[in-house]
């Protein structure tokens, strides 16, 4: 069985700074100027969603850039 793992880096975060201060990375490591980056695999990512739905710890909030639609002009 593969391990997939989620690469977490607060630099190409588009939320960052709108929502570091209730996102569990923050919780965990301190605010984005001392995070490098972070990669937790599935079941850490699991845990991690229990804790955030039980009210224990926030919930993730990394937001990653996506490209848009590519739109011609007329």
């Amino acid at each position: 069985m593969r391990r997939m793992s989620t690469r977490i880096d607060c630099d190409t975060c588009v939320v960052r700074g709108l929502a570091c201060h209730d996102c569990v990375v923050t919780v965990l490591l301190g605010p984005p100027p001392e995070l490098a980056e972070l990669s937790i695999d599935d079941d850490e990512r699991r845990a991690l969603d229990v804790l955030a739905e039980g009210g224990l710890v926030p919930p993730l909030r990394l937001v990653v850039p996506v490209a848009g639609p590519v739109v011609e002009s007329a």
